[in-house]
């Protein structure tokens, strides 16, 4: 044997063990498939036999008169819809149903056919078959929660009978809906059970259908789809139709919700009640709609509430201000109701007791909030409390017009508190706490403020009594006593007919004494008037009188002998009219004086000039010493005649202001430089203090320099050789300031209020004109002169004028006039 013939005999050994394997494993595989193909085809003829009784079961169903709903799941019941039912029936059943519902024409064609199939039966009158009245909505959804079964009879229009089963079967829900007019089957049963009830109604349809057409509330009748199928004629003119038809043709709602509230009411089987704004007869008001369901859909009414929703709002209103009004109190106010709990309280009750809003909040009891009180020591305190206490709530049961005086509560911590108790109108209590401690105290001083009052009347000179407005004496002092002569017995609470009848022996003057009582009694703002006046008596004695209105209504009257004070006013007056007249005949004689003087004067100060300029020869020295001393004198003596008549020409209200522009400087350089000779001949120096720079005023530029020179020459007849004296002007805030200051003996302090005067002559001499022209002439322009000066320390005058003077700006004298109020005596 070769080499090839093991592997060959190897090799075919292989092959026969590969086939016997494949073999084996084919009929291994065909023996565990058998079951799988004899299952396969069992399940085929299975689903064959299915398919077959679903044919037939549908022929069946489609043959039923009725329709068939089927829900998969139970629908939730809270929800708006009914889910989505599958549909099973005839197309004749689905067609009847679709007309009974009063659908539209392709609602049967709809995917949520038996969804507004259920929207349009759901709200008919049904009864069960005990005769019990329900409606296909309240059992259906009962289906759905409960899974209770229920069978009805509906009454739809056109005196259709529907018959309603529905049941649960496992998880499923199935309602059958059956049309006894397509099953042509006798109605007299099934009708039988639903006309009973409607038996009453039926006595009288007409009337009943009159009744609601006439009814002055506005009604109206929807079905399920929320659609108006009947309104009444309120309803018409409500929404201002022509007719009731046309409202329901045009499907014109009354308030725009209304299919809402249908809706709402027949989801809850029960009626529906809503307060709403509405426009009725072309008017904005209010209604409260009244929507319950009925057969076919709901039904409802309007009613006009518009005055007591305002009521409501205004009485609303009306307890908010009276609670802000009693919030705005200073008195404490809590208010308890019928069950002895806190119902109000305002802050001034936090305030005095001092307890937390939250606590407050929380209505306590009446009784707790006193425990509460007598903890923090904020009520009295008692010997017994429990007592006490008891004795507080039991004023809830006392009777309405039970009398309940107010008390005066003794705090621990020194305050005193009125408390005031009233039943609430409304039922419970109302408490008012006043704090009473600083009011005691008040009245306490006040008590003593009267005393110490009617002392010092006593003490006084003048004569008083206080009238009260029932006119009736109520206070007096004994200078009133005194001055009329009365008796002090006779006069407490006297009236004022008998007291002026006993005054009347010293001033028998009856008009003026009913003037007097009209003043007291009469409260008009007339007579209410403050009035004083003089009167002569009959002991030859003058009194002055006065009335004033007091603030409790009375009036107090007061008289005073000033008998004395007119004697000595008399001999004033007489002195002041001679010393009056006196000035006058000197004034008139010192004018008249120098006017005469003024002739010869310009006569002797003219040749002086002549001879001393040489027009007679020329002059020795001797001589010509004596003829500057004439000149010297001629020209002080001129000078004095000019100021005489300018205070003269004052006086007499004849000197004028010539105003115009004026150039400080300038009228300070000016004014020192007429000054400077005599001064250098006196050897005293002058000093200038302007600045150029000063503003341009309004003065009469002549009579300045007039009150400066003569400032000047005052300063230089008071001040020693080696002196000096400062000439000065200023501006500040609109003032001019014009002033003249030297270093000279001063003047005494009781002499400088008299300095100004005319004709008050000072230590060097002089007719005493000088102020008293720089006085006027200041006075003339509106302005007013201060002096400083002390002995030894020098001498300042200081004229203060506007920077823009005008004509007649000099201060008025003071003029005195008769006071308001006050008129002659009534005498």
């Amino acid at each position: 044997m070769t080499d090839a013939g093991p592997i060959q005999l190897a090799t075919l050994i292989v092959t026969g063990g590969a086939v016997a394997f494949a073999l084996s494993a084919g009929v291994w595989a065909y023996r565990m498939t058998a079951g799988a193909r004899t299952a396969r085809a069992e399940w085929r003829a299975r689903m064959a036999q299915l398919e077959d009784r679903l044919e037939r079961a549908g022929g069946v169903l489609g043959a039923h008169p009725g329709l068939i709903l089927v829900w998969e799941t139970p629908p939730d019941p809270d929800a708006r819809d009914w889910g989505q039912p599958g549909i099973f029936g005839s197309p004749a059943a689905l067609a009847a149903m679709v007309q009974f519902a009063d659908l539209g024409q392709g609602a049967a064609a709809s995917g949520d056919a038996g969804r507004e199939i259920l929207d349009g039966i759901a709200d008919f009158e049904a009864h069960s078959a005990r005769g019990e009245a329900t409606t296909l909505r309240q059992r259906l959804r009962r289906l759905m929660e409960t899974g209770q079964a229920f069978s009805l009879t509906i009454a739809g229009p056109s005196g259709r009978i529907l018959e309603v089963d529905g049941r649960a079967a496992g998880r499923q829900l199935a309602v059958w809906l059956t049309d006894a007019s397509i099953r042509e089957m006798e109605e007299a049963g099934p009708k039988g059970r639903v006309e009973e009830p409607r038996k009453l109604a039926d006595t009288d349809p007409a009337a009943s259908h009159d009744m609601a057409a006439r009814n002055p509330a506005p009604a109206w009748r929807m079905n399920a789809a929320g659609r108006l199928i009947w309104v009444n004629d309120a309803y018409a003119r409500a929404v201002e139709a022509q007719s009731p038809a046309d409202a329901v043709d045009e499907q014109i709602l009354l308030e725009p919700t209304l299919a809402e509230q249908t809706l709402d009411a027949l989801r809850a089987g029960a009626p529906h009640l809503s307060v709403r704004g509405a426009v009725a007869g072309g008017q904005r008001r209010i209604m409260a709609f009244h929507v319950y369901p009925v057969s076919g859909g709901a039904a409802g009414f309007a009613v006009d509430v518009t005055e007591a929703e305002e009521a409501r709002a205004a009485l609303k209103r009306f307890r908010q201000a009276h609670d802000q009004t009693l919030n705005h109190m200073a008195e404490a106010v809590a208010i308890f109701d019928r069950a002895k709990r806190l119902v109000f309280y305002n802050q001034a009750f936090v305030r005095l007791f001092a307890l937390e809003e939250a606590m407050l909040n929380e209505r306590p009891a009446h009784s707790a909030l006193l425990d509460r009180l007598r903890e923090k020591r904020r009520l009295p305190e008692q010997e017994d409390y429990g007592r006490w206490k008891a004795a507080e709530l039991a004023l809830y049961e006392a009777a309405p017009d039970a009398d309940m005086p107010d008390e005066l509560w003794a705090l621990p911590d020194g305050r005193m508190l009125r408390v005031a108790r009233q039943r609430h109108l409304m039922g419970g209590l109302l408490m008012i706490f006043e704090d009473m401690t600083d009011q005691l105290a008040l009245q306490a001083r006040y008590n003593t403020l009267i005393k110490v009052q009617r002392a010092t009347l006593d003490k006084l000179h003048e004569a008083v009594a206080v009238f009260g407005s029932d006119g009736r004496l109520k206070l007096r002092n004994a200078a009133f006593e005194t001055l009329w002569a009365l008796d002090p017995d006779s006069l407490d609470n006297a009236p004022f007919d008998a007291v002026a009848e006993t005054c009347m022996g010293l001033y028998p003057n009856a008009d003026a004494w009913r003037a007097l009582k009209a003043r007291i009694t009469d409260p008009g703002p007339d007579a209410r008037t403050p009035v004083s006046g003089e009167i002569k008596r009959t002991d030859q004695s003058t009194l002055t009188w006065l009335t004033r209105p007091l603030p409790d209504g009375a009036t107090l009257i007061a008289w005073d002998d000033i008998t004395d004070s007119r004697r000595v006013e008399a001999a004033l007056r007489d002195r002041a009219e001679a010393l009056q007249e006196s000035e006058k005949i000197k004034t008139g004689f010192v004018e008249h004086v120098s006017y005469q003087l003024r002739t010869p004067l310009t006569t002797i100060h003219g040749y002086a000039d002549l001879l001393a300029g040489g027009f007679a020869g020329p002059l020795s020295e001797r001589q010509a010493e004596h003829m500057s001393a004439i000149q010297q004198a001629s020209g002080q003596l001129g000078k004095l005649i000019d100021d005489i008549l300018d205070i003269a020409a004052i006086d007499a209200g004849q000197l004028e202001l010539e105003l115009g522009d004026v150039h400080l400087a300038e009228l300070i350089a000016e004014t020192a430089q007429l000054i400077v000779t005599r001064a250098e001949h006196a050897g005293v120096r002058i000093t200038q203090a302007a600045p150029d720079e000063l503003p341009v005023a309004r003065a009469d530029a002549k009579r300045l320099k007039q009150v400066l020179y003569n400032l000047l020459t005052n300063a230089l007849d008071h001040i020693e050789p080696g002196g000096q004296v400062e000439i000065g002007a200023g501006v500040e805030d609109g003032e001019i300031t014009l002033w003249v200051s030297d270093d000279g003996a001063g003047i005494a302090a009781e002499r400088q209020a008299h300095v100004f005067e005319r004709f008050e002559r000072g230590e060097g001499g002089g007719a005493g004109l000088g102020l008293a022209l720089v006085n006027d002439i200041v006075r003339l322009h509106g302005g007013w002169v201060a002096l400083e000066s002390a002995p030894g320390e020098g001498t300042r005058v200081t004229c203060h004028l506007p920077l823009i003077a005008e004509a007649g700006a000099a201060v008025p004298e003071l003029g005195l006039s008769v006071r308001d109020g006050e008129r002659p005596s009534p005498a």
